[in-house]
């Protein structure tokens, strides 16, 4: 997979790219990555090591902890420059942890998704309660959740249930579409070609944690009066 993962990048990198928020360029000593919103700044703080990502996806701009890296809200003011494309391939993994794997699996058409109600049927411990959410629920909190404004930048690939009802009619078609590129609108004028969806392939466990409240609040509801 490692020797994929860079086949995939190659290919995928011709002169600029976009990966999630991150704008990767070639450069004459190899790659440049910066925000996609900081492509005209020109008081950029320079790193050039790929386990400076690991502190840049840390945090947001106020300085709160970032628990979903995929969440539309990576810090600005930074810039990479990296010379090997192992390097990038490195960054890139601290930035949005396991999306290159994905992607490549998806490009081999070796990517098996996982329906919700399954993955929250196998919880255990404190989080099996989260099996008892209505579809009702489900359709609201993944609406919210998973949105791309504010929530997060994955396209999702997986289904509700085994019949495979779509997750959410409360999100936009766009959501389900790896073509479409979940961080637009942007200020760089990258053509939609030159993109790398982060996909999902199966609900991640702050979604589980997310229904798990839900059913949790639901059940510690008063009832109503007769």
């Amino acid at each position: 997979m490692p020797d994929l993962i860079e086949r995939v990048l190659e290919t995928a990198l011709t002169d600029a790219l976009l990966f999630g928020q991150i704008l990767i360029r070639r450069s004459d000593q190899g790659f440049v990555l910066l925000h996609r919103d900081d492509e005209r700044r020109e008081d950029l703080h320079v790193s050039r090591s790929a386990e400076s990502a690991i502190d840049i996806a840390r945090y947001d701009d106020t300085g709160n902890y970032r628990p979903l890296k995929t969440a539309p809200n990576l810090r600005h003011g930074w810039q990479l420059e990296l010379t090997t494309l192992d390097e990038l391939k490195r960054a890139l993994d601290y930035f949005y942890p396991g999306r290159l794997a994905v992607f490549a699996a998806w490009k081999t058409d070796q990517l098996r998704t996982t329906p919700l109600r399954e993955t929250l049927d196998r919880q255990s411990g404190m989080y099996r309660v989260a099996a008892k959410i209505s579809d009702k629920q489900l359709d609201d909190v993944i609406g919210n959740f998973c949105r791309s404004d504010g929530g997060c930048l994955r396209t999702i690939l997986w289904k509700r249930d085994q019949r495979g009802t779509i997750a959410s009619t409360r999100l936009p078609p766009q959501k389900f579409d790896p073509a479409y590129d979940q961080a637009a609108p942007a200020t760089t004028a990258i053509p939609a070609t030159a993109t790398i969806p982060l996909l999902c392939q199966e609900a991640c466990n702050l979604l589980v944690a997310e229904c798990r409240k839900v059913v949790k609040m639901e059940g510690a509801a008063p009832s109503a009066p007769e």
